[in-house]
């Protein structure tokens, strides 16, 4: 079965063109999603070229495990991407990789589904879990979380300018309550904030920041590009799809530190460096921006494994 992932696969030619630098090589799509990324590689890669990707989400595996069924090329492995490198060796695939990308944040597929919690846009279940069999949900968290921590967390993780409020409004909400919806979750926000921004939803912050919280986002990526330093073969790409700019800052800050020298007391470079910024920052055109709303806030960035 042949799913069409393109329809909403952000920057797709953009990331394979910068990733695949050997068609023979092996290489790891660490966030599938639903597969529009790793479609667009095993067209670029040889018949002796390897692709493995990853997610930990039950969706995403179901559409993996068909491409692997149709594709001898492609192997997946069910787990989140921060373990990738460690994951790679369980599963025997040895030696280091040609190329590493991440598409970071939730994907459209998900955000559409009401079921899975992620969107202030419907009604559903307040879940916001990559992995629905693991771990707390949205809803446990608010249940049993101090105020202190709920605002920390809207504070730090969405950039939110009313997470005092916002958080008192919450506690208040549980004491009548406990909040299992979505919608319960907005009208929280929505009353407690008490100027909004007319282009923006008053939930956006809020919803961001506790889906960052509850599956560990932040905290995935540093793992994840970590590795990158220890199984990319010399002259492998690093790319990486951010969505916002916390996830942003991270990428940005991880590449410049790792590819610049340190300076001894006279400013002289010392040291080799492990990564090479390749470029500058891309952003999706027009073109794909009109088709495609969502690729207005990506960015890509690229290194290379240095020698």
């Amino acid at each position: 079965m042949t799913v069409d992932a393109s329809h909403d696969t952000v920057l797709r030619d953009e990331a394979v063109d910068c990733l695949v630098t050997d068609p023979a090589g092996t290489y790891v799509d660490g966030t599938f999603g639903r597969g529009g990324h790793s479609r667009a590689i095993l067209a670029r890669l040889s018949a002796q070229g390897h692709l493995v990707g990853f997610d930990r989400d039950a969706e995403a595996a179901a559409h993996a495990r068909r491409l692997a069924d149709e594709d001898p090329r492609f192997s997946f492995i069910r787990s989140a991407f921060s373990g990738w490198g460690e994951a790679l060796a369980a599963h025997g695939i040895d030696g280091p990789v040609n190329g590493v990308m991440f598409d970071l944040g939730v994907s459209s597929p998900q955000l559409d589904q009401a079921e899975r919690g992620f969107s202030f846009r419907f009604d559903g279940p307040l879940d916001m879990r990559m992995d629905q069999s693991h771990g707390p949900s949205a809803a446990d968290w608010l249940a049993v979380a101090e105020e202190e921590e709920i605002r920390d967390v809207l504070f730090r993780l969405g950039e939110e300018r009313f997470a005092r409020r916002i958080a008192a409004s919450i506690v208040a909400r549980r004491e009548q309550a406990p909040l299992t919806r979505t919608n319960e979750l907005v009208d929280c926000v929505v009353a407690a904030i008490p100027k909004r921004d007319p282009n923006k939803h008053p939930a956006t912050r809020t919803f961001q920041a506790i889906r960052l919280y509850i599956n560990k986002e932040l905290d995935e990526i540093t793992q994840a590009l970590e590795q990158a330093l220890e199984h990319l073969a010399p002259g492998g790409r690093l790319v990486v799809i951010s969505f916002h700019s916390l996830e942003d800052r991270i990428v940005k800050r991880f590449i410049r530190d790792h590819s610049t020298a340190g300076k001894d007391f006279f400013g002289n470079p010392v040291g080799a460096v492990a990564l090479k910024k390749i470029g500058k920052a891309i952003r999706a055109g027009r073109e794909e921006t009109a088709r495609n709303p969502r690729a207005r806030s990506a960015i890509m960035r690229v290194a290379e494994r240095a020698a």
